[in-house]
């Protein structure tokens, strides 16, 4: 049996979703040759051990038994222990976390990234964190950075090491923003109204202005473009905000939340400019040749396929040399903790294949 530790760090939707996961899955696991334990779970604050790894009884025991933490005690401890494949699992959403990435690697943890930040750091960060990566032989995964559970950066990754020249990537690429426009288009309901029910339903993030503003989606079209091994820069991605500036993040969440009704109006404006077969869509595009990264509102035809996603779906149109006009699609739940939860699940079967079990 190949042996695999996990220490979480993030036990917020996502986290949890993914605790009860691997718990459920472990008679599948070892039908695959793993043990896959997770003995360490962590917030921003407190800590929770228990070295042959959590039950289900692990919100009662990390309330009842966690304790304040430095990450450097973390790594202390899980040096003690030796174990053999120790794997971070970053499921939180934080920009300071990811500054423990090096030391994390260079003591001996591979990472797992639910969190977007590290893949979206200034170019000369992120391309020293690769060097890490190679100098201490360590994997690092993070196929739910972009499309949830959908296979897209692997995808992307797959046809650019293949020698396949991808000429534009197009599409809805957050599931909340899907979800809040393909609503708004259904429904006769306030812009602002669907916005909250797309929070209380677990799609945005928990700000909501860090999809509406763009800044996910801007995130998620550079690191795909960063696949590509396009040398850009988060401030080279031409965003479209839809977020007023009188409510943009210079206010706190609260101001937001209170005054989010202001957005009403020129959405209601938007789509009473519709004609009867469009409906509005959020996107990230691409354009390799002509080196433009843009996130923009656009009309779209209702019988297009991005005209006619429905729920949360996320889809991603990827133009090819060897495609031609005729795109590669890819398409499917993109937002809720359970499917990125189990995309994370996955990118720790994935490492599981390619480490080696004598290392």
């Amino acid at each position: 049996m190949k042996k695999i530790q996990l220490i979480l760090f993030g036990i917020g939707n996502v986290g949890s979703t993914f605790i009860n996961q691997i718990i459920q899955a472990q008679k599948v696991f070892q039908q695959q040759g793993l043990e896959i334990e997770i003995p360490i779970i962590l917030n921003s604050s407190t800590a929770f051990i228990k070295d042959e790894g959590v039950d289900e009884n692990w919100k009662a025991n990390f309330v009842d038994f966690g304790l304040p933490y430095q990450v450097e005690e973390i790594i202390d401890y899980v040096k003690t222990k030796n174990w053999e494949h120790v794997v971070a699992i970053d499921a939180t959403a934080s920009s300071e976390f990811v500054n423990n990435y090096t030391n994390l690697v260079e003591n001996g943890f591979h990472i797992i990234a639910a969190n977007k930040v590290a893949n979206t750091l200034a170019y000369d960060d992120y391309e020293f964190f690769r060097e890490i990566l190679k100098e201490n032989k360590k994997q690092f995964l993070y196929e739910t950075n972009v499309g949830a559970g959908l296979p897209v950066v692997e995808t992307i990754k797959n046809l650019h090491q293949s020698g396949e020249k991808v000429t534009k990537i197009r599409g809805v690429f957050s599931g909340s923003l899907s979800y809040i426009f393909n609503t708004f288009s259904e429904e006769n309901k306030n812009f602002s109204d669907i916005v909250a029910l797309a929070e209380e339903k677990g799609f945005t993030e928990p700000d909501p202005r860090v999809d509406l503003s763009g800044t996910d989606v801007a995130r998620k079209l550079l690191i795909l473009a960063r696949e590509l091994q396009l040398t850009y820069n988060l401030e080279d991605v031409k965003v479209k905000s839809l977020v007023p500036a009188h409510l943009a993040e210079t206010t706190s969440v609260t101001t937001f939340q209170e005054n989010i009704t202001d957005l009403d109006e020129e959405f209601q404006l938007l789509k009473a400019d519709l004609n009867e077969n469009e409906v509005l869509r959020y996107i990230g595009e691409l354009d390799v040749e002509k080196e433009i990264l843009e996130v923009k509102l656009v009309k779209e035809q209702k019988e297009n396929p991005l005209g006619a996603l429905q729920g949360a779906d996320s889809l991603f149109e990827i133009y090819t040399e060897s495609y031609g006009n005729q795109p590669l699609v890819i398409q499917g739940a993109g937002a809720g903790a359970a499917v990125t939860a189990r995309g994370v699940v996955s990118d720790v079967i994935k490492l599981a294949e390619r480490i080696d079990c004598c290392n």
